[in-house]
């Protein structure tokens, strides 16, 4: 059979990727031919007219809104989480044959949003989804703002925070001028974190009219100081406000100025009076408070607090819960105190354990991994340096209940010991690339180094206690344990 699909992740970076893969890996595996079309953080090929009138099903992967859904029209449509793809392909084959031997045809294309909500999705899910799309649009402005300010420390030292504006003064043949400028460039994208996050909470709750009071409401909160905190709460907020205005039933003559003037403009008035007048300053006095207790860690609270971020960050490597943990850092990042610098450090060495500990256990028990986990374990030592904890998905995926426990227990260790150490950083993200804007980089080395031997030693005894303990004559035949 024929089959089109589209992959597509809330960052777009490698669940869309290693989804696409597992989808063209599995159809060859059946016989049957698969066109998939990557909606990732690196743009994509759309699928020809000839593919897609060919194909006998779609199959959607995504937990984010298709692009180009009206495309697909009269085609039986499957669809599931991305992770799905990547862990059970084969069943969504099966799904999508029975939906093309039933003819059942795609729902009428309605207007897209930025994130896949079903209609009798739970509430949990819903705001887990919501959250996890103004997290999308916010990584990159992470990126771009965080290694900008972090190249701008190495390059001109600390003190580069007090040069002065690049407007008044810049020296185009010194250091410390270059300096300057990548840092308030930096600054600059940084202070589009909050208004980035609720604008695009708030579309993915209401679409295209709620970016406006999201945004004002972001704003707002920067304005009075409330932080992270405040621009989830102003993002919520904007988008049930829109929501709600959206189901006054108003006259025909006026409806097209509802989306263009009237949501917008009413839905910022009414966010920005409560950001200002009634959110704003307990989300402010939580933000301070959560500050002077980050900066107040020592000790055992800190190392529970980084074995804490280290469990998340390893539990479901990449999805909801260790973005969790890396929103939690970054936010922290913002304000320069000591302890949310440590706090960015422990995060991104555990995320790091995963994928090194992996490729290292796939290198020196070669024979516990089946040959493709070993082709994986490979490129997981450049993904696990680059801090891409994604890279540990495809032997999660092949042998959860052992590889996850293990990766938690290393991720754990390393960020307790990045906190008892005292290890900083400022940059949100790269990995050993930005070693030298780590403060105590040795330490900050050993760290990682223990925890990811640790975990390589737990994922090895784990499958050697299978081996042992699996019947006899099957451990003869079966070399690779994943088989």
């Amino acid at each position: 059979m024929k089959f089109v699909a589209i992959t597509a992740c809330p960052t777009g970076i490698a669940h869309t990727y290693m989804a696409a893969e597992s989808l063209e890996q599995t159809a060859k595996a059946n016989g049957d031919t698969v066109v998939v079309e990557t909606q990732g953080s690196a743009g994509s090929t759309p699928l020809s007219a000839e593919d897609i009138a060919a194909a006998d099903a779609v199959i959607f992967a995504a937990d984010l809104a298709v692009q180009g859904r009206e495309r697909f029209a009269g085609k039986p449509i499957v669809e599931a989480p991305v992770k799905q793809a990547i862990n059970d392909a084969a069943g969504l084959f099966e799904r999508a044959r029975a939906a093309a031997a039933a003819g059942v045809p795609s729902p009428a294309a309605g207007p897209e949003l930025t994130t896949k909500v079903g209609a009798n999705d739970r509430l949990g899910t819903r705001i887990r989804q919501w959250l996890m799309t103004g997290v999308s649009y916010l990584i990159p402005f992470v990126a771009a703002g965080g290694l900008l300010i972090a190249l701008s420390f190495a390059l001109g030292g600390y003190q580069i925070t007090s040069a002065p504006k690049v407007t008044e003064h810049f020296d185009a043949g010194s250091v410390a001028g270059w300096a300057a400028l990548m840092f308030q460039i930096g600054s600059a994208a940084f202070g589009f974190l909050v208004p980035v996050l609720a604008g695009f909470i708030a579309f993915a709750m209401a679409d295209r009219p709620a970016i406006a009071p999201g945004f004002v409401g972001g704003a707002v909160a920067v304005t009075v100081g409330a932080g992270f905190l405040g621009g989830l709460v102003a993002g919520l907020l904007a988008g049930g406000v829109v929501m709600a205005l959206k189901r006054v039933q108003v006259p025909k003559a006026v409806r097209g100025i509802m989306p263009v003037v009237v949501y917008p403009l009413l839905g910022s008035i009414v966010v920005g009076v409560l950001m200002y007048v009634v959110v704003g300053k307990p989300m402010a006095a939580a933000t301070d408070g959560l500050t002077h207790w980050l900066n107040s860690l020592s000790g055992v609270s800190a190392v529970l607090l980084g074995a804490l971020l280290g469990l998340m960050m390893a539990f479901d490597m990449g999805g909801p819960v260790n973005k969790a943990a890396y929103t939690f850092a970054v936010g922290g990042l913002t304000t320069g105190a000591t302890g949310s610098l440590q706090i960015m450090a422990a995060v991104m060495g555990a995320g790091m354990v995963p994928p090194l500990a992996l490729a290292l256990a796939s290198t020196v028990r070669r024979k516990l991994f089946t040959e493709a986990e070993r082709e994986n374990g490979r490129a997981a030592w450049l993904l696990g340096a680059s801090f891409i904890t994604e890279g540990a998905i495809p032997f999660a995926a092949a042998d959860p209940f052992r590889v996850i426990p293990s990766m938690m227990l290393g991720s754990a260790v390393t960020g307790s010991l990045s906190m008892a150490f005292g290890a900083t950083l400022r940059a949100p993200h790269g990995g050993i690339f930005v070693l030298p804007l780590i403060g105590r980089p040795l330490l900050f080395t050993l760290a990682l180094l223990i925890g990811t031997a640790v975990s390589a030693a737990a994922v090895i005894l784990l499958k050697q206690l299978r081996v042992r303990t699996a019947d006899p004559a099957t451990a003869v035949t079966a070399t690779p344990v994943n088989a």
